[in-house]
């Protein structure tokens, strides 16, 4: 490709693990343009996104260069099990801490800007005042990264707008299925959320982690009427990579890969549930008898929320039934610590994902052609489930969401949910529209397709002269 010289691109993530990722996976698509990549984090949050990315080795990518701050200590207590509002509160500390951030950002861009033709600094939305002095520099542009699907993202504004009427009656409908704002996001944490709209003062556009074949019509919706101050809009997910090497390493190769090997198509579920979610002891008990009742292959990723700082402390041992891991021996593992992801939802013997609906998991999912059984939790996840159940209609609710907190779900209907995602018509046809729009979004990528398109489009923006 040609040598984009004189242009500077600073990523500048939110400090939660589906924020870090997401922009760590965008600086590997932009990096492949041979544009200069700065990724500015906390040394424990930098550690913590390079460690866990898979589908690629952050290190490998010359042109990618970490700056790593350390910022004053903050508390980093675990998360609540037995919360009965899921969003977790027990992270607040650490993404309070990341506003120290600004000063180093603001010395990096005085070193940086004198260099460079243009400084194009890629913000989550969640850090715009730590990105604020952008103001100071005449030849830096800053970007707004939202990290939620379009359809996601537009609800919010259609909602502050009074959720009017729209001439799309289908996308009005689906949209009318969200639920309420009440219980997604604590009150003591919006005051924060609020503050980030200092970004409308300096915003050149916006860049999505969305897929124009995913939800398109509602990022056109967002070009109408703009966020954040601007109605330039680049959808460019997915972000993560869409095929997986299988020219791995065998000594590298995680051992459940090897015995999904041995596993029949379309035959294991997958569940987890991310790393802010913390299930209570009976949540955990309900939901190890759901899985052994299916009698379906599986791999659970049975851990903890993470804390704030993930190498600091204890954690939660959890504890399963009696005798569950003995009784389930050849048709499932359970995994206690960190999982490949994306790998596992790669591999042909994987037919169906039970998920939080976090929008990494939902987009590798939908990528990788699995249906979802949609188990949100909080903030975006109830939206992306009804993207998921409703308009996309790959995936069916193990649970409707409930702002007034969550409910045991019964290892019956756990059972029956699994049953019908993995072992039903109803199961087998969302398993075909998956993997038909799997297939689309992985052309997406190609040249020509879509998504290409938006990331050729950005990067000609970028390094424009004028």
């Amino acid at each position: 490709m040609e040598e984009k010289s004189g242009v500077v691109v600073v990523m500048v993530p939110f400090v939660a693990q589906g924020h870090l990722n997401q922009l760590l996976h965008l600086s590997r698509l932009l990096s492949a343009y041979k544009l200069p990549i700065h990724i500015v984090g906390t040394t424990t949050h930098n550690r913590q996104a390079k460690l866990r990315v898979h589908g690629w080795d952050p290190m490998s990518a010359a042109n990618i260069h970490y700056h790593e701050y350390q910022i004053p200590q903050f508390e980093s207590p675990p998360a609540d099990p037995n919360a009965s509002n899921k969003f977790p509160s027990h992270l607040i500390p650490s993404f309070r801490a990341s506003s120290h951030l600004r000063e180093p950002f603001s010395k990096l861009l005085a070193t940086i800007s004198p260099t460079a033709r243009r400084v194009i600094v890629v913000h989550d939305y969640m850090m715009s005042t730590v990105v604020q002095d952008v103001v100071s520099f005449e030849n830096v542009e800053a970007y707004v990264f939202h990290c939620a699907s379009g359809f996601s993202t537009f609800s919010y504004v259609w909602e502050r707008k009074g959720r009017p009427c729209l001439d799309d009656v289908e996308a009005y409908m689906q949209l009318t299925k969200n639920p309420t704002l009440e219980g997604l996001i604590p009150p003591d944490f919006l005051e924060t959320i609020i503050s980030q709209q200092v970004c409308e003062n300096f915003n050149c556009g916006n860049l999505h982690d969305a897929c124009k074949v995913i939800d398109g019509k509602f990022i056109d919706f967002l070009s109408e009427e703009g966020i954040c101050g601007s109605k330039k809009q680049w959808a460019m997910g997915p972000f993560n990579p869409v095929a997986i090497n299988g020219n791995e390493n065998p000594s590298k190769r995680y051992k459940l890969l090897n015995w999904l090997d041995k596993q029949a198509k379309d035959s294991v579920v997958y569940v987890s549930f991310g790393t802010m979610t913390s299930l209570s002891n009976e949540q955990i008990q309900e939901l190890a008898i759901g899985i052994e009742k299916s009698e379906q292959n599986f791999i659970w990723v049975l851990r903890d929320a993470d804390k704030g700082d993930i190498f600091e402390g204890e954690v939660r041992r959890i504890e399963l039934p009696e005798g569950f891991e003995e009784r389930v021996e050849g048709r499932g593992l359970v995994v206690r610590e960190w999982a490949p992801q994306l790998e596992i939802l790669a591999h042909p013997a994987t037919g169906g994902f039970m998920t939080h609906c976090g929008w990494n998991s939902s987009m590798e999912s939908i990528t990788m052609g699995v249906p979802m059984a949609a188990w949100a939790m909080h903030s975006d996840q109830p939206r992306n489930a009804t993207l998921i159940t409703e308009v996309l209609k790959i995936g069916i609710s193990v649970t409707n969401w409930d702002p007034r907190g969550h409910l045991l779900v019964m290892s019956s209907t756990i059972e029956k949910i699994i049953r019908k995602l993995m072992a039903s018509e109803d199961g087998d046809e969302m398993r075909k529209r998956a993997r038909k729009l799997g297939d689309d979004v992985r052309r997406s990528v190609e040249e020509g397709g879509v998504t290409r398109m938006e990331i050729d489009s950005f990067v000609t923006h970028i390094t424009r002269y004028d």
